[in-house]
């Protein structure tokens, strides 16, 4: 029995599945932490078969509306990102206070993810969004405290005028083709594209319509700082990739957009001296190399959730946020291995995953992509210094770090993926890319030690006012529905 012939069951299973999950785990609160675990098992072990996939496995749901489900190795890379940042967060908190409930929206969370991931139709991604949605504001108010209500309330509005956006745009487009298909888009009016592509990047968080995503990130809880920036900002990012593969004309908006994500959010990266807001923007920066080049987004997903999700939890444990600070202090030596390890790999450095997924990633470039993704790239050099020039102590420190076994069996997991997926792509490993690699990470550390390391400039953060975030909003509509208008 091959993988195509169960495909259909287990997808449809799998999805509702764990979305029951999550409510069936508060009927057994001692099991909420073995069940959340085997959740994120089952789609790890669900993803596999589909990156060996070669051709994609269409699941007709409602033909006449054209709402479906596609399982393929674009969307495997997401689900096994999915999984294994799940189940480092349930390793992560095995031994914390945490509720049954947590772990209950947080199999939610997994699950809507999921069914995000496989979605390709307009009506289905809006369900599937609006879910996960939910899960991740319950998931960041978790606490309870004045601070996390805020930051979930405004999550959940800024979330919420995306979606009522995008919803708008599938109308329009339903209206033009009597159709929710994603092919729809090719002769949607440009209304309906503006619409659509605003809700999907203020969702994710791309360029200025993502300046939401530093405060909501970076004042989360560990674990869910690491859930939301490995994985749960990706479940707009994949539609987006699948509209790119639409029509041409869409791949240029999104490659475009995703050129200028890499800029804006590396740069704010470089000045900034909070390690989680530094964290934060990053993944907005991260974002854009996804988009830059459809094609190997999947890959280049699955490198930097691994790394992300890991650097959230370790930033959880440094003895301070602030980088000036940190400057003048010791680190305890067993957290900044594996801190530099991490930052290694998403600045490229061979032979870890983020190495070979830049590399796959600047094949797929366009020649006027090339020059500037190569800058991005050099400023995540440059960003990630500010973690490997840390002093580390000599002995060890536990006054300031004393680790479980579950933080270490979290990390483990992640770096440990770092290292395998390495072998998605070999071929990265040429004389050439080797060289660019090096010499980037080289002229990045250079500008660290020499520049940024001196520089006192202090961000303003006026454009994450709320008010101005709607304004965003309304700047990049504009700016969308001109470049719809145009091609």
């Amino acid at each position: 029995m091959t993988f195509s012939t169960v495909a259909e069951p287990l997808t449809i299973g799998g999805i509702a599945g764990l979305l029951m999950l999550g409510f069936v785990v508060i009927l057994w609160p001692k099991l909420d932490r073995p069940l959340a675990l085997l959740g994120a098992i089952a789609s790890g072990l669900y993803a596999w078969p589909l990156l060996l996939t070669s051709e994609p496995i269409a699941l007709t749901l409602l033909d006449r509306f054209g709402v479906n489900l596609v399982a393929d190795s674009l969307g495997g890379y997401f689900i096994l990102t999915n999984a294994i940042v799940t189940a480092a967060v349930v390793l992560y908190t095995w031994q914390a206070p945490k509720t049954t409930f947590f772990y209950s929206q947080l199999l939610i969370l997994h699950g809507s993810l999921n069914a995000a991931f496989l979605c390709a139709d307009l009506v289905s991604i809006y369900i599937a969004l609006e879910v996960s949605g939910i899960a991740a504001f319950l998931l960041i108010a978790h606490p309870r405290t004045d601070r996390s209500l805020w930051v979930a309330l405004r999550y959940l509005f800024t979330s919420n005028v995306a979606m009522l956006f995008y919803l708008v745009g599938t109308v329009l487009v339903y209206q033009n083709s009597q159709s929710f298909a994603l092919a729809g888009l090719k002769t949607a009016p440009p209304e309906a594209l503006a619409f659509i592509l605003l809700g999907l990047l203020v969702k994710g968080g791309v360029f200025v319509s993502g300046l939401w995503l530093p405060l909501t990130h970076a004042e989360s809880e560990t674990p869910v700082s690491a859930m939301l920036s490995g994985i749960a900002i990706k479940a707009s990012i994949l539609p987006l990739l699948r509209c790119a593969l639409v029509s041409d004309d869409l791949e240029l908006i999104v490659r475009i957009v995703g050129v200028a994500t890499a800029l804006f959010g590396v740069t704010y990266a470089v000045l900034e001296k909070d390690t989680k807001r530094m964290l934060a923007f990053h993944t907005v920066s991260q974002l854009g190399f996804v988009l830059a080049a459809p094609i190997a987004g999947g890959f280049y997903a699955l490198s930097h959730g691994l790394v992300k999700s890991a650097l959230f939890l370790m930033a959880g444990s440094l003895p301070d946020r602030r980088f000036p600070v940190l400057q003048e202090q010791r680190i305890d030596r067993w957290l900044w291995i594996p801190l530099a390890i991490a930052s290694l790999s998403i600045s490229g450095l061979p032979p870890l995953a983020g190495f070979a997924a830049k590399a796959l990633t600047s094949k797929d470039l366009w020649p006027w992509q090339s020059v500037l993704m190569n800058v991005a790239a050099v400023g995540t050099a440059i960003s990630f210094a500010k973690f490997l020039f840390l002093k580390p102590a000599p002995g060890p420190q536990a006054a300031t770090f004393t680790p479980n076994g579950g933080f270490w069996a979290a990390i483990a997991l992640l770096l440990g993926g770092l290292v395998v997926g390495n072998g998605f792509y070999l071929e990265a490993y040429t004389a050439e890319s080797i060289v660019k690699a090096l010499l980037t990470l080289g002229a990045g550390w250079l500008i660290y030690w020499t520049i940024v390391r001196r520089l006192a400039v202090k961000l303003s953060q006026v454009a994450e006012e709320f008010d101005h975030l709607l304004g965003a909003m309304g700047l990049t509509s504009i700016a969308l529905f001109w470049m719809a208008l145009s091609w």
